[in-house]
């Protein structure tokens, strides 16, 4: 569609080129300008690049190399450049157009501008309605990268805290803000989680008095309270998915909970609150319900289920009785002298 269009074209090579000035709206997303970027190429091409019609243009195909691996298409054997595979696959699972795309920062350009450009170029309709691009995760001030030996899993994560804690610790700085990742700012987000969870528990114990009096004056006037600090919530989120302050109205919540709860508060007030903090913390992923505490015995039986699933083979089950374990807090460790666990 492209070819025909006049969008791309082949190279003598079997390269097959996007012909970025056929597009009207390129650079509308990095706000870069085509002229802009031309003075800034180089004149002369890089080897294996002569075919190409202007230093803008970029790969939508490209020949296969002695060793790699190709597939048969009209134009060469080869394989389909980085930016046009994402294409393909929204297409294929998303279709033409899709509401949110993300991406790290980094990405804006080229990729997701040569994104825009394939996709729009090819469909004649707006790739996405919205791009969310986040700002990266540093440790120590740096980008966390392998290159720099300061790399660590989200399973790493998992062996010294609940995963809700990471989540709140992402949730605590806009997306498109750099978060800076230390042992001190987790054991914060793992003590502000806290004081919400536990404010929560305290409106189920005063569901469980069951106490059917009429709800007061203060406590009807406490609600209207609390569907104002609501609607800071969805202000928040609505401003660019503004977590942080979102967080903030959950914690203005809770405190006005907690200060006006006592032995004859209502289960209506209670009720309440809760219709109006439990569905905001879920829009944000924060699990209210407390994990039940798994017992040495249990851990024990499931370890040795675990075991025979592996003798037998089946890798699927030893892996989910693992994940099943990881996800109530308890970390296996393969060893030469068996299964060691901790939790976590």
């Amino acid at each position: 569609t492209l070819i025909d269009n006049g969008h791309a074209y082949m190279a003598k090579d079997g390269t097959v080129y996007f012909r970025v000035k056929s597009f009207d709206g390129y650079g509308k997303l990095s706000h870069k300008n085509i002229d802009e970027l031309q003075s800034g190429f180089r004149e002369i091409k890089v080897t294996g690049e002569d075919g190409k019609e202007d230093s803008n243009d970029f790969v939508l195909w490209k020949p296969k190399k002695d060793g790699e691996p190709y597939w048969d298409s009209p134009w060469s054997k080869g394989r389909p450049g980085w930016h046009i595979e994402c294409s393909v696959m929204s297409k294929k699972y998303l279709g033409d157009q899709i509401d949110i795309h993300g991406g790290g920062e980094d990405l804006i350009f080229p990729h997701h501008e040569n994104e825009i450009a394939q996709s729009e170029s090819a469909s004649g309709k707006s790739f996405a309605n919205y791009w969310m691009h986040n700002a990266f995760l540093n440790i120590d001030n740096k980008k966390m990268s392998k290159s720099l030996g300061n790399f660590f899993t989200v399973r790493d994560i998992s062996e010294k805290y609940d995963l809700q804690v990471l989540r709140f610790f992402m949730l605590s700085a806009h997306y498109r803000s750099p978060l800076n990742f230390s042992a001190e700012l987790m054991e914060a987000s793992k003590n502000s989680l806290e004081r919400i969870l536990t404010g929560v528990e305290n409106l189920r114990d005063v569901q469980k008095k069951n106490n059917s009096s009429p709800i007061t004056d203060a406590e009807l006037s406490n609600l209207e309270m609390a569907k104002v600090l609501k609607d800071k919530f969805v202000a928040a989120m609505d401003d660019d998915f503004n977590t942080a302050d979102a967080i903030s109205a959950i914690f203005e919540l809770i405190k006005l909970s907690n200060t006006s709860l006592n032995e004859n508060s209502t289960l209506e007030y209670a009720n309440g609150l809760l219709n109006i903090i439990e569905p905001l913390c879920d829009v944000l992923g924060i699990i209210t319900e407390r994990k039940t505490e798994i017992l040495d015995s249990e851990i024990e039986d499931l370890i040795e289920q675990r075991t025979q699933a592996r003798k037998n083979k089946d890798f699927a089950l030893a892996d989910k009785i693992r994940n099943d374990l990881l996800d109530r807090g308890i970390v296996l460790e393969d060893t030469r002298e068996g299964v060691k666990w901790k939790r976590s």
